[in-house]
């Protein structure tokens, strides 16, 4: 960032950009607990038919996400990350109206695809806080961007859950709402954090998938990292996908105790993000917090797959609170390797890496959770608990002290 503002200025643009997050994830927050019910009222309440079709509908979603995201993340090198954050608020605001209008699956899978298109806001502002955090708080920064991740669990989860048991399309009008006053509030309040001089030419060669991903080839970490990352989020697609399903199947919770028990893992996750990643990576590094992180998730998933009652399921919250530590780590590692005008690429090429692995993940969670009922119904988290194992044996060969890599990466995938 070689024409970067001052410290006040820089604190001023995250304070900005948290409040889109917050927004952002409020949003979000208030339609998973929900969006299991509102399938299963669409598909004949027929449980098990309403997970499967979750399933497909989460693969068209990744399917358009794993397209368009390095669009998205190119533009924002070319154009500035405002002007991608409005439109992707603007594309969920209409998904949101969608699932409340909803009168069948149909419209339920337009809703998916156009939110698909669109769901660029948080790789975004991660792309934000790369242009503007100053290298040594960036993990402390991302990790702020966590603790807003889970303070809208917190709260949306917990209202979104209440607003169900009034009318289950409730929950979908209020956020829609929340996704356009995020549009407005990023129109008129939020500042462009990419300067002129340090955007890159838009190039159809990079944005696309294959393109994007070819960016993360530029040192053997973020090679090795960008493998840390697939099977992390293989792993973490768990709970979107099956938990809803799961909690009433497995544990009877209706749509009020979905919500509550989001809320306890937010609540969590604040705590943890917000408080402990900027001190644990000042301590431990950026190596060692991302073991840490992996290690807890691994060991959380264990825990939950074991549950053979709710009170065992919880005791797994806090060790998944603490996997996400791994996260602001391995962002921290990785965008110090990429120059300022290759940020939104990488976001994008990490977007793509989340889309690849959802179109697997919704269908083959649902998939094993539909198998695994009732004879072994915590499947679906044996099988995050192995993925994440995976990710953090991976990481413990990739993420040496003196593991060789290049220190910056330029936005074809050279050095600057």
């Amino acid at each position: 960032m070689s024409t970067a503002p001052g410290a006040g200025p820089r604190r001023a643009a995250l304070a900005f950009i948290y409040v889109t997050v917050l927004l952002d994830m409020l949003a979000f927050g208030l339609a998973i607990p929900v969006l299991a019910f509102l399938y299963r009222e669409l598909a004949g309440n027929d449980t098990a038919r309403a997970a499967a079709v979750s399933g497909w509908f989460g693969l068209a979603f990744a399917a358009m996400q794993l397209v368009f995201a390095p669009v998205l993340g190119s533009l924002s090198d070319r154009f500035g990350r405002r002007p991608v954050l409005i439109l992707s608020n603007v594309g969920l605001a209409a998904d949101y109206a969608l699932m409340a209008f909803a009168p069948s699956l149909a419209w339920l899978f337009a809703g998916r695809l156009i939110a698909g298109v669109t769901s660029a806001s948080f790789s975004t502002a991660s792309a934000y806080i790369a242009d503007t955090a100053p290298p040594d708080k960036r993990a402390a920064a991302f990790g702020m961007l966590g603790a807003l991740f889970s303070v809208g669990f917190i709260l949306g989860p917990w209202v979104g859950g209440e607003l169900g048991t009034i009318d289950l399309r409730l929950p979908f009008w209020v956020a829609g709402g929340l996704s356009l006053l995020n549009a407005f509030y990023g129109f008129f309040v939020l500042p462009e954090s990419l300067p002129r001089e340090q955007r890159a030419p838009f190039s159809w060669k990079r944005a696309n998938p294959v393109g994007a991903l070819a960016l993360l080839r530029g040192s053997p970490l973020l090679l090795g990292l960008a493998a840390v990352a697939l099977l992390n989020y293989l792993g973490h697609d768990v709970n979107p996908h099956v938990f809803g399903f799961y909690a009433m199947e497995r544990y009877g919770f209706d749509e009020a105790l979905v919500g509550r028990t989001l809320m306890a893992v937010g609540v969590g996750g604040v705590i943890v993000s917000g408080l402990l990643v900027g001190p644990l990576v000042r301590v431990l590094g950026e190596r060692k917090a991302l073991l840490l992180g992996l290690g807890s998730g691994a060991l959380g998933f264990g825990l939950q797959a074991f549950a053979p009652t709710a009170l065992w399921f919880w005791a797994g919250v806090p060790f998944i609170n603490l996997w996400s530590i791994n996260g602001p780590a391995m962002q921290s590692l990785m965008v110090a390797r990429v120059a300022a005008s290759a940020q939104g690429q990488l976001q994008g090429a990490l977007q793509s890496l989340r889309g690849l692995c959802s179109l697997a993940t919704p269908v083959l969670f649902t998939q094993v959770f539909v198998l695994g009922t009732p004879l072994l119904a915590g499947a679906p988290y044996w099988l995050a608990a192995v993925l994440v194992g995976a990710a953090l044996l991976v990481a413990a060969r990739v993420a040496r002290p003196h593991a060789g890599d290049r220190a910056c990466t330029g936005a074809h995938g050279s050095s600057p």
